[in-house]
């Protein structure tokens, strides 16, 4: 009976050890977790929700237009969803010359929300444009998708998953 006390003490004498050790960093983890979720609070505010979209979109034309860039093409395409966000992508072919298209990019980049830049190709116009360059890209912005409208666009594929299964 006394060795099986003896046991249970040394048991013990282990846990507790251990449970000291996480209680005397519980304070960093909990700074840690603050710091952590302003950051993620931070980056969420960067993700535009559905009616922030259109502004975004007025935010991306009007700054090639203060670029001096000539639009010959702005075409949101339809959102694809993802994990917990959904892209947003949009073709756009401008006519300018190399530095009103640096002024653009980068003026894009300044934006509040995140808008990327994609396959971007710059060549002569098809209309002999002089001095002036074609830029064709594909810039994508994201909005996050939250958790209700998750489930829905979840919900929403397994029903078209059913349906696709019955045929």
């Amino acid at each position: 009976e006394l060795e099986s006390v003896e046991q249970r003490e040394n048991d013990l004498r282990i846990i507790f050890e251990r449970k000291a050790k996480q209680a005397a960093n519980l304070e960093a983890y909990e700074q840690q977790l603050e710091e952590m979720s302003e950051s993620f609070g931070a980056l969420l505010r960067q993700l535009p929700n559905k009616t922030e979209v259109a502004d975004l979109l007025v935010d991306v034309s009007q700054t090639g237009l203060a670029a001096g860039l000539e639009f010959e093409l702005f075409n949101p395409q339809n959102e694809i969803p993802k994990d917990f966000y959904a892209e947003l992508p949009i073709q756009i072919r401008v006519i300018g010359n190399y530095h009103e298209f640096g002024d653009f990019v980068s003026g894009v980049a300044a934006l509040p929300r995140i808008v990327t830049v994609h396959n971007v190709s710059i060549g002569k116009p098809a209309k002999g444009g002089g001095k002036l360059l074609t830029m064709n890209m594909t810039a994508k912005t994201y909005r996050y998708i939250d958790e209700e409208e998750a489930a829905n666009n979840k919900g929403t594929k397994g029903k078209k998953k059913k349906k696709g299964g019955k045929k």
